[in-house]
């Protein structure tokens, strides 16, 4: 089994008429799609969260155990849930606005985290769970213990308008970065992290501070890796663009599902991948990223949904 650690929210779209703004709200938040998404691709995994015992709540953990996550680790709380306001641009980018104070899924302490079984492979953590409190911290207890006993990944998925403060993202990917294992992060999060800076550099400086694996995703370019084997580039497939919400969530999900599947489940396992087979993995994981840009919202795609896969 995987473990998915973070967050779990609505995200709210928006349609204005001459009288009225009308929402639409759609389950998400990237930890929350990242646990669909490996369900989907048909690996045994759970989501470790905050879950508000409103009916929202109820709705995500409902979808949840329909999508076959295991929700064993749902941790309810007589808090709100997390709102996510989101704005496509022109170009189908997704921005951004979280109303989430004192919000359930931030309030995941250190009693909450599991005594896992040797059944979990991997730990997954990510998006503003990284650094909203005390969820932040108490996952970065989780990701200490466990390093060297299970495959620890990681996607910062930057969101300022969570924390503005840049350098407390630094910070805490910096201390995430020190005992995970795989690390995915799209060209933003690197120009957000580090302005300034080649995404190759900043890579490579990951990989130096013990990271065994880094895939930097490029959009409609596809996606870098690298690691001891060097450096490979990963073409997407062409697709019509709806959006690109939950884009990045799926290419981990088939990163994860990919390195299951080879029986990459420990950092010795993945040390031994040569580059043929980490170009044939982030090629897959792109194209389930592409796959999810064809359609609206985060609708991650399932197995024999994805360009190539096999």
């Amino acid at each position: 089994m995987f473990l998915v650690c973070g967050e779990a929210l609505f995200d709210l779209y928006g349609s204005e008429s001459e009288a009225s703004l009308v929402f639409e709200a759609r389950m998400g938040g990237s930890p929350f799609n990242l646990a669909v998404g490996l369900a989907r691709l048909g690996q045994d995994c759970a989501l470790l969260t905050g879950l508000s015992s409103d009916a929202l709540g109820e709705r995500l953990s409902q979808a949840l155990r329909r999508e076959g996550v295991d929700g064993r680790y749902l941790r309810r709380r007589q808090a709100p849930t997390t709102l996510s306001l989101v704005e496509l641009t022109p170009g189908g980018a997704p921005a951004y606005a979280f109303y989430g104070e004192r919000a359930a899924d931030r309030q995941l302490v250190a009693e909450d985290l599991p005594a896992l079984g040797a059944e979990v492979w991997g730990i997954h953590a990510g998006s503003f769970s990284l650094v909203a409190e005390p969820v932040g911290s108490s996952l970065l207890l989780q990701h200490r213990r466990e390093a060297g006993r299970r495959l620890l990944t990681l996607d910062p998925n930057v969101r300022p308008t969570a924390e503005p403060d840049l350098d407390v993202w630094r910070r805490r990917v910096f201390d995430f970065l020190a005992v995970s294992d795989v690390v995915k992060a799209s060209e933003e999060d690197v120009a957000l992290l580090y302005p300034g800076i080649g995404a190759g550099e900043v890579a490579r400086s990951w990989l130096e501070a013990g990271v065994g694996l880094v895939v930097v995703t490029r959009g409609a370019e596809g996606a870098e890796a690298y690691g001891g084997f060097g450096r490979i580039a990963a073409a997407a497939p062409k697709v019509d663009v709806a959006d690109s919400v939950g884009a990045g969530d799926a290419f981990m999900a088939a990163l994860i599902a990919g390195l299951a599947e080879r029986g990459v489940r420990c950092r010795a396992a993945l040390a031994k991948m040569g580059a043929e087979e980490v170009l044939e993995l982030t090629a897959f994981a792109a194209a389930a990223g592409a796959a999810t840009c064809g359609r609206r919202g985060a609708d991650l795609p399932r197995r024999g949904e994805i360009e190539g896969s096999g």
